[in-house]
């Protein structure tokens, strides 16, 4: 059996979609097809929850999406009676999850965000199995909240093992199929609220179903040809890495690469599951495999860059020495206001993180609260640069030119944060 996902590229519009009946056919056996919401269709969502919670107009931006969608499904289906009810259902996932954020008066962000957001894959899934059917492939859809149960931990939420391994193993069964399509990055706690598993997380839910099912490999269907060492659209001259190891997959996704996401690994590690990443759009291309692989290192360096970074720097206001009592402080308020560091560093009178802006308000909210008992200093709209298996060259040709505002180097990684 094998996991095939598709992320957001792959089903952007109805052009990308008519290729998917060919790959999982040329496949064969058993498969669980794991779909990513369409396009941009997760961030179009978050903007509309973001004019909700700002009080401002946000009903023609989700009939617009709603009508995005139709179009989708007008360039796969045949205007007939036999296709209507797919059109009836994209607009019963999408009024559904609107109807929830129009009736919603309370301000835990992360809970209503859960509840909105999920509609992108709902409605991918429901799209994607139909247009398959259509094509003679027999397929079962199935809600993969049904299944994967977590914490209410909204927006970062942590899987409950047992249980859904447990959901996992009855609700899958070939015997009734040999095609089930569902959803990726959702899932929900005891109380049947939908939750995610994180930004981009469809990666993650298709390693999980890997893991639990004993799946033969998991296939990541990208718009890229495989994993490079640096990103093609900034980097012209990347080369691909045609192996890694689950170890250099894991440092790649904890530093920012996007094409994997960072709890990917560990399920399919444990099991021995190989991964392979390919492109959609060039399926006969030879692609990524992740794999074990005992000391491996690449022939070449490999580049990561995350824009959009902030520098936060706190000093005791008494210019006392930097005591572990003032990370520990510090460090409970990131976890309070689930801001990720990527970088961290200290003296003897300052401590530093590196960590992503996009939630800026959180951001905000963190500094405002640290300027009580610190000098609080930052830097907004910074880079951050991570170089796997650095040399001297790869380093001058990274940060040549630019002011670094803060570097650190270990055996195999150096990193430099810059403006």
């Amino acid at each position: 059996m094998i996991i095939c996902k598709f992320g957001g590229a792959s089903v952007k519009n109805s052009e990308s979609i008519q290729k998917l009946p060919q790959i999982i056919h040329n496949i064969a056996g058993e498969q669980i097809i794991v779909v990513s919401a369409i396009g941009k269709t997760t961030n179009k969502l978050e903007e509309i929850l973001a004019l909700k919670m700002a009080g401002k107009p946000w009903e023609q931006s989700a009939n617009s999406l709603i009508e995005e969608h139709l179009e989708i499904a007008s360039g796969l289906f045949p205007a007939n009676e036999k296709n209507k009810l797919v059109f009836s259902v994209i607009k019963s996932v999408f009024n559904t999850a609107f109807k929830i954020l129009k009736d919603y008066s309370g301000n835990n962000y992360d809970f209503i965000y859960d509840q909105v957001v999920s509609a992108g894959e709902l409605a991918s899934t429901k799209i994607v199995s139909h247009f398959l059917l259509s094509k003679g492939l027999q397929n079962n859809w199935m809600d993969i909240r049904d299944f994967i149960e977590t914490d209410s931990s909204f927006r970062e939420a942590k899987v409950a093992e047992s249980h859904t391994r447990k959901n996992v193993s009855k609700g899958f069964d070939f015997n009734t199929t040999n095609i089930f399509v569902t959803q990726g990055f959702i899932a929900a706690d005891k109380k049947m609220n939908t939750t995610t598993l994180g930004r981009e997380g469809s990666d993650y839910t298709a390693a999980l179903l890997a893991n639990m099912l004993n799946a033969e490999k998991v296939i990541l269907w990208k718009d890229v040809d495989g994993i490079f060492n640096a990103d093609p659209k900034l980097f012209p001259e990347a080369k691909l890495l045609k192996e890694l190891s689950y170890r250099e997959a894991i440092e790649l996704s904890f530093y920012g690469a996007k094409i994997i996401h960072p709890k990917t690994i560990k399920p399919v590690q444990n099991k021995n599951i190989p991964i392979f990443v390919n492109n959609f759009n060039n399926p006969g291309a030879k692609g990524s495999k992740i794999c074990k692989l005992n000391n491996y290192k690449p022939d070449f360096p490999v580049y990561i860059v995350k824009d959009k970074q902030m520098l936060i720097s706190i000093s005791p206001k008494d210019l006392s020495f930097i005591l572990e009592e003032h990370i520990s402080r510090f460090f409970t308020l990131l976890d309070t206001y689930h801001v990720k560091v990527n970088m961290m560093q200290n003296s003897a009178i300052s401590f530093s993180v590196c960590c992503d802006k996009v939630e800026e308000i959180k951001l905000k909210a963190l500094i405002e609260t640290l300027k009580a008992d610190f000098r609080t200093l930052y830097n907004s709209n910074l880079e951050l640069i991570t170089i796997r298996h650095y040399t001297k060259e790869s380093i001058t040709k990274m940060t040549e030119g630019k002011k670094t505002l803060m570097e650190q180097k270990s055996r195999n990684t150096a990193q430099f944060v810059v403006e």
